[in-house]
């Protein structure tokens, strides 16, 4: 095969050999020697400008300067012992630093974990435990991990699933709202309605009320193309859940961190969840999750019912505490706000010529860029996008695609301007490729990917 970099073939290849099936997801041939900041190096010295973030698991860069001396700082010291006997100074400041960016003004406690998979499959034991109920309820295209409980709570991929079950039991998905692909004449209010009496349709035939004990949500579903729901369709299903006695559970683990404009993607909806799930670039991509929440529902697990032997370690602790500094020392999310309103015009631009493009969804640096076939039908074109994130990648850029034709846009949050725009005329290129009929796909990358 001709995947544009020999090198990276043939090491491909190997970590293919190597590798279970289950843990590659292929794109194209990309072997990454060193990154720094938004720029990433593979192993013939090609450069390319990450619109990725290593799956917005880079807020503040590869590499950050600041991380990287309190890792070394933090192993020069000593790398660990199980913070679960016996704590640390690193972990511990780590804790009431987590903790004050909880939801609420009350006494907010921290659980940590080693994934954001942990994370999401945490806020169910916590739910659990603190409700004395069994069901959980979560959405159709949601994504929260690879762990039991997990991908129980995720629908996004059927192969997820496939050969694994029984899953999780009382666990209910409902549909999430999708603007886009609103009825013909609704308006937003109407698309809230819509979703509302469909979440509520459960409860009125088969689900008790109350027999559930939380509503997942991611508040901008990820994996499922970077949707972007009602605010008035947020509020009316947490209002339900507070009326009822069921905890409102939010997975920040993709969108939070600063990546939608605001710390949290939550506080675009007006609303203050009882749990929170959060990850990837928590630690910059090292192993740390953390759920967070009151006192209360946190101390309803008692000794070890949610504790890992890696959890807060002091080394990806520190790696956490130089993460938070980076996002506060630089304004991260002001930049990020102020950069994905650029963002955004530069990919209307981009729609003004293509007519491939059919929507746009951004907040911050944060985009889901659907693909069509024909934007009066709307009809999803995965082919087109796969061209298009392989012919990127020919050119420099590293970007893939969710659902099978969205583009996905997560560039970590210190891409600079020059970078950016770099990065739009170089797509500009790419699209002009795609209208000639110019991007021929290897065999092998033709029903590769998410």
């Amino acid at each position: 095969m001709a995947w544009e970099n020999d090198l990276g073939d043939q090491m491909v290849h190997q970590n293919h050999h190597n590798i279970a099936e289950t843990q590659l997801i292929q794109y194209f041939n990309l072997v990454v020697k060193s990154a720094r900041g938004a720029i990433v190096t593979d192993v013939e010295d090609k450069k390319y400008i990450d619109l990725l973030g290593s799956d917005s698991a880079m807020n503040v860069g590869h590499n950050n300067p600041k991380v990287v001396a309190a890792l070394k700082n933090q192993i020069d010291r000593f790398i660990g012992y199980d913070a679960g006997y016996f704590t640390n100074p690193t972990s511990i400041k780590l804790g009431a630093r987590l903790a004050a960016l909880a939801p609420g003004d009350g006494h907010n406690k921290v659980a940590y974990g080693t994934s954001g998979s942990d994370a999401t499959e945490g806020m169910i034991k916590f739910a659990r435990a603190y409700t004395g109920r069994s069901y959980i309820v979560s959405y159709e295209g949601a994504y929260h991990g690879t762990t039991y409980g997990a991908i129980t709570a995720g629908a996004c991929d059927v192969d997820m699933v496939r050969k694994i079950g029984p899953l999780l039991p009382n666990v209910v998905h409902v549909p999430f709202p999708n603007l886009y692909r609103r009825h013909p004449g609704e308006s937003e209010h109407d698309v809230a309605i819509r979703f509302f009496n469909a979440f509520k349709r459960p409860f009125e035939t088969y689900l008790p009320v109350e027999e559930t004990a939380c509503v997942m949500m991611e508040p901008i579903q990820g994996d499922a193309g970077i949707i972007i729901p009602p605010k008035e369709y947020v509020q009316l299903v947490y209002n339900f859940c507070h009326e009822h006695g069921i905890l409102f559970a939010v997975d920040e683990v993709n969108q939070g961190l600063g990546r939608t404009g605001k710390f949290w993607s939550y506080q675009h909806f007006g609303i203050t969840p009882d749990l929170l799930a959060t990850g990837k670039s928590l630690a910059c991509q090292l192993p740390m999750s953390a759920v967070l929440g009151s006192a209360e529902i946190l101390d309803s697990l008692k000794t070890s019912s949610y504790v890992f032997t890696s959890g807060g370690n002091p080394v990806v602790a520190a790696a956490a505490l130089a993460t938070l500094d980076v996002i506060e020392e630089e304004d991260l999310v002001h930049k990020s706000a102020v950069d994905g309103v650029y963002a955004k015009k530069q990919f209307e631009k981009l729609a003004d010529k293509y007519d491939c493009i059919g929507d746009i969804r951004m907040l911050g640096l944060n985009g889901g860029i659907e693909l069509v076939k024909d934007r009066q039908s709307k009809e999803p074109d995965p082919d087109a996008a796969a061209k298009v994130i392989y012919r990127a990648f020919q050119k420099g850029i590293i970007m893939v695609k969710l659902n099978g034709n969205v583009l996905r846009f997560q560039p970590p949050l210190v891409i600079t301007r020059q970078q950016l725009d770099k990065a739009f005329e170089i797509l500009d290129d790419v699209f002009n490729d795609l209208e000639h009929d110019r991007i021929k796909l290897p065999t092998e990358l033709e029903h590769e990917g998410w």
